[in-house]
Order: structure tokens, then C-alpha cells, then sequence
């Protein structure tokens, strides 16, 4: 065990390794694992917050939101990133690109839908009406009441789905040249008992940014939110 961490000491003073332009170095690969992860929550926030919002607004798609979160715990994130692994290869698309992708938004998705719903439709009817009846449009009451009033709880929902494509993307490593901080973990994989350190530095390495987005999400969260509303069940989607 002593071996193993002494071997990832020496895996991590190695000259290249902290470098930000060397495909070897830390900073190199935490930046695009940070690329991977936040490009994919903002496709999928573009995709899932408008027609959640809609849909909650006019009180319709309770079922839909319902399954979506039940379907999104039942998505098992290897699977689809060897189904479009394979789509893609077929297609001649990009392999290195679009099928970690597009894997990642759609892990993202029920999560990000589930709690913009759920916020939505928990604002006050009453405070929904009294707007209604000055004079408000329903864009109005969507975009200056009811979306900054759900704000928590989808901010929440993205908390959830940021840390969630965090882990994805390590294990898209797998089928992808770049996959982030994972590369470290698949690279040892390779080399057998000779990159146990590695795998041990590349493990840490995911656990510590993991950690880190967790606190960035808080600071955002704080600052984000209305003063006067707090995050309720900020670690979980809410289920409907």
C-alpha cells in the first residue's frame, strides 16, 4: 500500500504534469473534464427549463415530469455512452466528441426538467393570481415571478446533474481520447500493476474537483438566489 502511494507521489512530480498546454498535465485535463461537464449542462438546461417552466406554469405534464425523474435513475451512463459510441462510429461522426456529449446531456436532463417543474408549481397560487390580476402577462408571471421564485430548487436540479456529469465524464475516458481527469484511471487500467499510481493520483484528482464544484455551486447559490428564499432539498431532485 505504501508502494502504491509513493508511486503516485512520483506520478505526480513528474515534469509535464502540471502543465496547461501538455495533454499529460493536470490543469490540461481538468480544464476540458470542467469543458465537457459545463458545455453539457448548459445544452441541457437550454433543452429541459423552458418547456418544464411552460409546462408547470399552465399546470400541465404532471405525469411527464413524474417519469422523467423515475427514467433518469434508471439511465445507466456507461450504456449510453457505448450506445453513442457506436451511433456515432457508424455515422462517421465525431467519436471524441459528440458521443460523451450527448451522453452527458441527457443524464443531465431529468434532473434539470423534474426540479424546474416542481419549483414552478410550488410558487403561490394565490401570489400567481394577484399578479394575473394587475395586469400581468403570463410571459410576465413566468419570467419575473414564478422563475426567480423556483430558482432554488433548480438550482438545485443543475447542483445535482453539474456533479453527476462531473463523474460522467471520467468514465467516458473509455471510449474517448480526452475524458478529462478520467484519462489518468483508463491509462493506468492499461499498464496493469505498473499504473496503480496513476489510477490512485487520477481517482483523487476527480474526488477533489468533484468536491470543489460542490463548493463553487453553494457560492452560486448563495448569490444567485433572491434574498428571502433558501435552497430546499438541495442535494436531491425533487420528486413529484
Amino acid at each position: 500500500m505504501n508502494n502504491i502511494f509513493a508511486e503516485a507521489w512520483d506520478w505526480l512530480g513528474q515534469p509535464n504534469r502540471w502543465s496547461w498546454s501538455d495533454p499529460a498535465g493536470i490543469p490540461y485535463r481538468t480544464v476540458e473534464h470542467l469543458g465537457f461537464s459545463a458545455l453539457s449542462l448548459v445544452v441541457a438546461a437550454l433543452l429541459a427549463i423552458p418547456p418544464a417552466l411552460w409546462l408547470a406554469h399552465y399546470r400541465r405534464g404532471a405525469f411527464l415530469a413524474s417519469s422523467v425523474i423515475n427514467i433518469g435513475r434508471a439511465i445507466p451512463s456507461f450504456g449510453l455512452i457505448i450506445l453513442f459510441w457506436f451511433l456515432a462510429s457508424r455515422w462517421e461522426l465525431n467519436t471524441d466528441f459528440w458521443p460523451l456529449l450527448i451522453a452527458l446531456v441527457a443524464l443531465a436532463l431529468p434532473p434539470l426538467f423534474t426540479n424546474t417543474y416542481a419549483g414552478v408549481i410550488s410558487v403561490d397560487t394565490d401570489a400567481v393570481d394577484a399578479a394575473r390580476g394587475t395586469g400581468y402577462t403570463e410571459a410576465q408571471i413566468m419570467f419575473r415571478m414564478e422563475l426567480p421564485l423556483a430558482l432554488p430548487v433548480i438550482l438545485a436540479g443543475a447542483r445535482v446533474a453539474f456533479l453527476q456529469l462531473v463523474a460522467t465524464v471520467a468514465i467516458g475516458a473509455i471510449v474517448n481520447d480526452g475524458g478529462g481527469l478520467g484519462r489518468y484511471i483508463v491509462d493506468g487500467f492499461a499498464q496493469g500493476r505498473a499504473g496503480y499510481g496513476e489510477i490512485l493520483a487520477g481517482g483523487v484528482a476527480v474526488i477533489v474537483l468533484a468536491l470543489l464544484c460542490e463548493g463553487v455551486f453553494s457560492l452560486i447559490t448563495r448569490f444567485a438566489v433572491p434574498k428571502g428564499l433558501t435552497v430546499e432539498h438541495a442535494t436531491q431532485p425533487q420528486v413529484l
